[in-house]
């Protein structure tokens, strides 16, 4: 193998996690250690980004996964699991960007024998919907970041950028995600995007902390929300307990590859008064005593 840390540790996922859990932490963890990212020290990108990758690609096969519970990196290898490797033979290799430059071996073979890891980059492209995030082209073009606001990134904006000493306007689309890499045919941008100090975002969902006062938590009631798109109203309802998620279908992000958006989640959290007058003791003594 490629890599002797163990898969599930790569990816940050629990050993039962889903295969929605394990795509997800896939996304997140090929975002960060995206080479692009990381200009300076761009050969550890490029070697996490190939162990993430081989993780990805034997956590989301079913049969790889069984064979890896059971046997460990050992299920990959020829003689490593009793009877021999449960894969030998058993898939045709590949030859992906990867496969003869970060995966050779002093004799130039490839390393996995017959055993297909895929191409990164089929991967990524299956998961972000566009090209190849480091591009195929044998011309070189250059590459350059740009840091945006978290919501230019959600409804797009259109910025002028100085590109080799010349002025330029460029549109970024509404839904563009951190890490991103947009081409523009003669150059290539990575969009880093700033922290909002009021909204997070997970993929194409928004989520938000909203603080309620005890009252409101105990009766119920309307209040007021922000969303990506302004406020809008929303029903309390009695009893709510501090930490209760609200979704709201459609008030997230847009989606970059298609129509629709996101949702947005609002956590609601309790305020517990600090100072308290006589009369609102003496309610709450009642209370205690009623067993509230």
């Amino acid at each position: 193998m490629a890599t002797t840390s163990d898969y599930y540790d790569i990816l940050g996922v629990a050993k039962g996690a889903s295969a929605e859990e394990i795509k997800k932490a896939y996304r997140k963890q090929a975002l960060e250690w995206h080479p692009d990212r990381h200009a300076s020290d761009k050969e550890v990108a490029e070697k996490r980004f190939k162990e993430i990758n081989e993780a990805y690609q034997v956590l989301s096969d079913p049969q790889k996964k069984s064979a890896y519970d059971q046997f460990g990196h050992a299920a990959f290898t020829p003689g490593g699991t009793p009877g021999g490797s449960p894969f030998g033979g058993g898939f045709s290799g590949k030859s992906g960007p990867f496969t003869y430059t970060y995966y050779s071996t002093g004799g130039g073979q490839n390393p996995f024998g017959n055993m297909d890891f895929g191409d990164p980059f089929d991967i990524f492209e299956s998961f972000f919907g566009g090209g190849n995030p480091f591009g195929r082209q044998t011309r070189q073009v250059p590459r350059y970041s740009i840091n945006i606001d978290f919501m230019d990134a959600v409804k797009g904006v259109e910025k002028e950028v100085s590109i080799e000493g010349k002025k330029r306007k460029i549109k970024i689309p509404a839904g563009i995600y951190e890490g991103a890499t947009i081409d523009f045919g003669d150059f290539r941008l990575s969009v880093n995007i700033k922290p909002d100090k009021l909204f997070e975002r997970q993929d194409d969902d928004i989520y938000i902390n909203v603080a309620i006062p005890f009252s409101l938590a105990t009766l119920g009631g309307e209040i007021k929300v922000p969303t990506v798109d302004g406020e809008i109203k929303i029903r309390v309802r009695p009893g709510t307990q501090s930490g209760t998620m609200i979704r709201l279908r459609e008030q997230g992000a847009p989606h970059l590859h298609g129509r629709g958006k996101g949702d947005e989640y609002v956590r609601l959290n309790i305020l517990v008064p600090e100072k308290l007058s006589r009369d609102q003791k003496n309610l709450i003594d009642e209370m205690k005593e009623s067993g509230f």
